[in-house]
């Protein structure tokens, strides 16, 4: 390394006060210096070999791969159209967001929070759960605050699987389950959700030997990617499958209030369920809280304990402040939730005859603001959602992110308003496959 006047680099940064010896190191040059090994006797430790294999054998996170891609294209000045991730593009109700404000100037707000939660905020949690659905919960014993539901998914199969345990997972299916399992030394199966049965798995098809290793069957209803729904009757089928072979529901439910003609029911309002499994809940989806990072989960005591002393390890609690603006959102005036519906209801009715006139088969999803297509013959979901990329700045996702049984549709999210859907729709047309 060439020495220059203290204080300068060669690469016109100011020097690194730090550096020592190699006086003319800037404070960027130390560090890459430092992790290419000129600090450590010339040696280069390839930082790759001493990844767990649990990362080396993750695939790229679905989502964080879209956004790679779709910044590539937008880099190259394209006029992107993102209907990939889930994220409302409706900002948070101004209520709720008024309340934030007010808490986050209160000094009692900024000390470390409860673990398991405000008892205030899971008291309004089950106040909410027995409104809405009719489910009487113990704020104390069957309520837990989440720092999102992704957050106590990924953890949830830590309180319970074992290296070589098995989970039940949907297919296509939001990537968490099999992810949180894979963490955990567990081993997912993964349960094939056909369009010709509803998008609901078929629980006969497991086989015996699987089901008697599963810890943990994991539904979601309403579906993310597919928009189905679950009637009472399937629930008391996963019910009964859960008893008969000693397993846990894990239901992931944050789309129930994303719905169009009938309202979804809650797992837990099946009798029996709370004995056996836990629901996952959100305000992300139901207020447009998604950077927020606030959920909880509800059910059986045991279980939410065991979840409670994974999280005790693991994290110090979700702010107070943000419980505290939750507690406005599931306490206060829920007319947002059907002003919000009504937006997505004109969104979905305009795509979906969109890419019917494109000459898509597609039908409206009764709920989730997703819409869940099947891509043309002789194309995979990677392929068609990467032309399409390419060709007309529309970003859609590949089913086969979801899962090997998501192949051969692709899922838009009816995040972006009217008009936009509408130009989506056009560039589409022009586009030939």
């Amino acid at each position: 390394m060439s020495r220059l006047p203290k204080g300068t680099c060669d690469c016109g940064n100011p020097g690194n006060p730090l550096a020592g010896a190699v006086e003319t190191s800037c404070f960027i040059h130390y560090h890459v210096s430092f992790r290419r090994g000129i600090f450590s006797g010339g040696r280069e430790v390839p930082i790759g070999k001493k990844l767990a294999d649990r990362i080396k054998t993750l695939p790229p996170y679905l989502f964080a791969e879209l956004d790679r891609k779709r910044n590539e294209v937008a880099a190259r000045g394209v006029d992107i159209i993102d209907l990939g991730v889930g994220d409302p593009d409706t900002p948070t109700p101004e209520h709720i967001c008024q309340a934030m404000q007010r808490e986050t100037a209160n000094p009692k707000n900024h000390r470390y929070p409860s673990y398991v939660g405000l008892l205030d905020f899971r008291r309004a949690a089950a106040q909410w759960y027995s409104k809405r659905f009719g489910v009487k919960l113990d704020p104390e014993k069957e309520v837990i605050t989440l720092i999102g539901a992704k957050e106590g998914i990924a953890h949830f199969p830590l309180a319970f699987i074992n290296p070589g345990d098995v989970t039940l997972v949907p297919s296509p299916g939001y990537p968490v389950y099999s992810i949180g399992t894979r963490f955990a030394g567990g081993e997912p199966y993964f349960m094939p959700l056909r369009e010709k049965a509803a998008f609901l798995p078929d629980l006969d098809a497991i086989p015996a030997k699987v089901a008697r290793k599963a810890k943990i069957i994991y539904i979601n209803y309403p579906n993310n990617p597919t928009g189905a729904v679950a009637d009472r009757r399937f629930f008391e089928k996963v019910v009964e499958f859960a008893r008969e072979n000693d397993i846990i529901v894990a239901h992931d439910a944050p789309y129930s209030e994303i719905y169009y003609e009938k309202a979804p029911m809650s797992f837990l309002a099946v009798p029996g369920a709370k004995e056996v499994g836990i629901e996952f809940h959100s305000l992300s989806k139901t207020y447009n809280m998604t950077g927020w990072r606030v959920g909880f989960a509800v059910g059986n005591a045991d279980i939410i304990g065991a979840l409670g002393k994974v999280k005790t390890n693991v994290d110090s609690g979700l702010f107070e402040a943000i419980q505290r603006a939750g507690i406005v959102a599931l306490t206060g005036d829920q007319g947002c939730t059907d002003r919000m519906r009504e937006i997505y209801r004109e969104r979905r009715d305009v795509l979906v005859a969109g890419l019917r006139s494109a000459g898509f088969k597609v039908d409206p999803p009764p709920a989730t603001f997703y819409v869940f297509a099947p891509t043309p013959k002789g194309i995979s979901s990677a392929e068609f959602c990467g032309q399409l990329l390419e060709q007309t700045g529309v970003v859609t996702t590949p089913g086969v992110g979801f899962g090997e049984y998501g192949e051969g549709y692709f899922r838009a999210a009816l995040t972006v308003n009217v008009a936009r859907l509408k130009e989506a729709v056009n560039r589409i047309l022009q586009v030939e496959f």
